[in-house]
């Protein structure tokens, strides 16, 4: 019998949590033993585990002084060890840089299986103690592991190439796992607000992921403040919680360009999808990423995407081909990939001029938002889309 962990660091709805999440429920379908730990558990969690769920903390980072960080961060990988063992795990999947290194350090006999889910070259640009923990890892702890699955080709070759990774033979490249069938079940789903309601009309973009510096929405407010130029009854809707710092310095963008009358936030939700679905198209303005989940999940439901080509991992799940993106946006299969956003530095920009990718941006989501070609040829090449993405197969995978 398999006594299988699932380590996450949250539980929002990112994707990181909604594949932990497909993964517990496949697992317990087939009769295993799963616990999933969150090493922070906070109140308005959308993804839970119930009986099954454990966790290292009730408190954010953010709300813990400097001596508790410190406490949590030192103890964390002793923790992990006594939960490996009390529940005699045999198979433990970690899910996101934290999670990796401290099940690198704990010394059990599982089957430990790390997985990284962005490109790494530019998020450990930055220099804090995440990234220098992430850094030392992949230079000496990470052979502690049994399989380091990559979610795209584009991460494993950024990270031989680029993060100095010293334990090649361990990378093993798996996408991201969806339930089809379970996404477009929830896609049906009727909303029932009336406010929420009059929010998706036929020029209606969503932007779904954490408000993060690693998606940088600004750049997607300010390319959406030139559509409005084009189609002044646009409306950009944004779900997901995140960074504070980030909502307050987009939030006064927005007053800046005075395009409030066309921007909702509806924070976190329980059931994305059915406002996926009802959306005209799905816009992503990342810095780096791996590779979305909800752009897997807007295929799903038959919505175009515009995204930037913040890493080919986004090519990779548009595509059918291996097209090239420099200075020119590029129309594939799932809607259209925009030349890369990212100039060298992570964080809040620090001038609100204007830049020609904004301009890209702007542009392929007018295409989609004045056209129905974009969702006829979506739907025409979705079977094909979605075929590397069978749950099963993959979860399997990921324990072989």
């Amino acid at each position: 019998m398999k006594n299988i962990l699932l380590i996450l660091p949250y539980g929002g709805v990112g994707g990181m949590e909604r594949l932990a999440y497909s993964f517990y429920n496949f697992y317990k379908k087939k009769g295993y033993n799963v616990k999933a730990l969150k090493f922070i558990k906070l109140e308005n969690d959308i993804i839970n585990f119930n009986d099954d769920e454990l966790y290292l903390s009730k408190k954010d980072f953010s709300e813990m002084s400097k001596i508790s960080r410190l406490s949590f961060y030192l103890s964390a990988p002793f923790e992990l060890r006594k939960i490996i063992k009390k529940y005699k795990i045999t198979h433990s999947i970690a899910f996101g840089a934290m999670p990796n290194v401290y099940s690198s350090l704990t010394f059990t006999s599982d089957y430990k299986i790390a997985s990284i889910h962005a490109l790494k070259s530019v998020e450990l640009s930055n220099n804090s103690l995440l990234s220098k923990m992430t850094r030392f890892g992949y230079k000496y702890t990470y052979g502690g592991l049994n399989k380091v699955v990559c979610i795209s080709n584009a991460i494993k070759e950024d990270l031989i190439d680029k993060c100095n990774f010293k334990f090649k033979e361990k990378l093993t490249v798996i996408y991201n796992p969806h339930d089809v069938v379970e996404i477009n079940g929830k896609a049906k789903e009727p909303i029932v607000d009336s406010n929420e309601i009059d929010l998706f009309t036929e020029n209606t973009v969503l932007f779904l992921g954490r408000l993060s510096t690693q998606k940088s929405p600004w750049h997607l407010v300010k390319a959406f403040a030139l559509v409005l130029k084009e189609k002044n009854d646009a409306k950009l809707v944004l779900i997901g919680d995140g960074d504070a710092g980030v909502e307050k310095y987009i939030k006064s963008e927005i007053a800046r360009l005075g395009i409030e009358n066309n921007i909702f936030f509806l924070g976190r939700k329980s059931n994305p999808y059915k406002y996926l679905a009802k959306s005209r198209v799905l816009a992503l303005a990342s810095h780096y990423e791996g590779t979305p989940n909800v752009i897997v999940e807007s295929i799903c439901v038959g919505t175009p995407i515009v995204s930037s080509c913040c890493t080919k991992g986004v090519i990779e799940l548009m595509s059918l081909n291996d097209v090239e993106v420099t200075d020119k946006s590029v129309q594939v299969e799932a809607g259209i990939i925009t030349p890369n956003l990212y100039k060298g530095t992570l964080g809040i920009p620090n001038s609100s001029a204007f830049i020609k990718e904004e301009y890209d941006l702007a542009e392929s989501m007018l295409l989609i938002l004045e056209s129905e070609d974009y969702k006829d040829r979506l739907l025409k090449n979705k079977q094909d889309l979605l075929s590397k993405f069978d749950l099963e197969k993959v979860a399997t995978r990921y324990l072989e």
